[in-house]
């Protein structure tokens, strides 16, 4: 009650607790004021507070929280990042998309080496008493194998990028370039072991056991990349790394290229601009100096 509440009214509060308008007494277990009709029985019990309820917050004229099946947090979106456990969840979601995204893209270097296999042309040798050597002096198809290799994984990086721009709209940002990066890079050691093994076992037999002057082909293999190992690190480097490069490039200029800063979902393209702030184009307006 305000101190500027004039002494008839306050006359009408009594001691007992009822309501000097109504005559009420308050009911057993009733934590409403008296008078307060914004919800059947009174105002929240302690049982039915929500957790993390900030005291003291105005509630907007006309708010229905009282309605059934209403949210009394609905216009308050910060009190529902406060509440317990909100804000864990929230946090581990970019990292679960993100392990997600590099999953996928690794196990996608499966059919990339089956293609990469398929595409590339297998290396002629002939067997000798000295062991295995090429049929020509300067064969040209290790350099093909090379050069499919860096096209493929090169167009798969950039391919990854876009899908991710388009279909992860709301996990777009470091998280996302993160994601493609590593993920290109994981697909392409995958398309290489996967590549260079597909006939690898017969080639190995056939130069321990094949006669002199027998024909075969060596399976395709990388001789522009592979990977280095310092102690327990591995390290890829050449054209290994084609994909990775690729798919940063890619969504680094398609985030620098957005209109957004933000860089979350484009709005509608249907719905109306927003007009600048200080132009109009009502007919009676003048133009903008």
């Amino acid at each position: 009650m305000s101190p500027d509440t004039p002494e008839p009214q306050r006359a009408r509060e009594r001691t007992d607790g009822t309501d000097a308008r109504t005559g009420d007494a308050p009911r057993p277990g009733d934590t409403s004021r008296p008078g307060d009709a914004s919800r059947p029985g009174g105002a929240w019990p302690e049982r039915e507070q929500p957790p993390g309820w900030p005291g003291g917050l105005p509630v907007p004229a006309g708010t229905p929280v009282t309605a059934p099946g209403a949210d009394p947090l609905a216009g308050y979106p910060g009190v529902v990042a406060e509440l317990p456990g909100a804000g864990a969840t929230r946090s581990r979601r970019p990292l679960l998309t993100t392990l997600g995204v590099v999953a996928l893209l690794t196990a996608l270097g499966v059919p990339l080496g089956l293609l990469w296999a398929w595409a590339a042309p297998a290396t002629p040798v002939r067997q000798t008493p000295a062991g295995a050597v090429y049929a020509t002096t300067q064969p040209e198809q290790p350099i093909a194998a090379d050069g499919w290799f860096s096209l493929l994984t090169l167009g798969f990086g950039v391919l990854a990028a876009v899908a991710l721009w388009v279909l992860l709209r709301r996990r777009r940002g470091p998280a996302g370039l993160l994601a493609v990066t590593l993920g290109g890079l994981g697909a392409a050691v995958v398309a290489w072991q996967v590549g260079r093994r597909i006939g690898l076992s017969t080639f190995q037999r056939l130069v321990e056991t094949a006669p002199p002057g027998t024909a075969f082909t060596k399976p395709v293999d990388l001789r522009a990349g592979g990977v280095d190992w310092y102690g327990p690190l591995p390290l890829p480097h050449g054209n290994l790394l084609l994909a990775a490069f690729g798919a940063a490039v890619t969504y680094t200029l398609l985030a620098g290229w957005s209109r957004w800063p933000s860089l979350r979902p484009e709005p509608d393209p249907d719905a109306a601009w927003p007009p600048p702030p200080g132009f109009s184009s009502a007919p009676g307006d003048q133009p903008a100096r």
